[in-house]
């Protein structure tokens, strides 16, 4: 599985960006997609994850509330949009596939395909 994100910026503080992860040489619809994020001099952190069906969604405590992660099997893409953003969302964000256990999701150790990221800069 391919994974292309796509989107990122740079944006004020209060703005809002939406991320595209398309997917490609895999059965899109069978894979748990996950969104991580990695800023300067810290390690990769989890953000969101949607299950298979769309119908269950998990985000860490700092995006919850204004981060909203979606898919579109039809399409083989899943979306990161992004509102309220601050400068400590900056990070370069991967989008990742893979089919973790639901102990898992949080965890880079449960998604086997990563794409190459993008960079989103917000500026206070």
């Amino acid at each position: 599985v391919q994974l292309q994100a796509s989107g990122g910026g740079l944006v004020q503080a209060g703005g809002s960006l939406r991320l595209s992860c398309v997917a490609s040489g895999g059965t899109f619809s069978t894979y748990t997609m996950g969104w991580f994020r990695q800023a300067p001099g810290k390690e990769r952190e989890f953000v969101a994850t949607i299950r298979v069906s769309g119908g269950h969604t998990y985000y860490s405590d700092s995006v919850k509330g204004r981060f909203t992660v979606s898919r579109d099997n039809r399409k083989n893409t899943v979306y990161l949009q992004m509102n309220s953003l601050n400068p400590e969302d900056t990070a370069v964000y991967h989008c990742a596939a893979g089919r973790p256990i639901l102990s898992s999701v949080r965890y880079e150790y449960g998604y086997n395909y990563w794409g190459q990221g993008t960079l989103v800069t917000v500026s206070s």
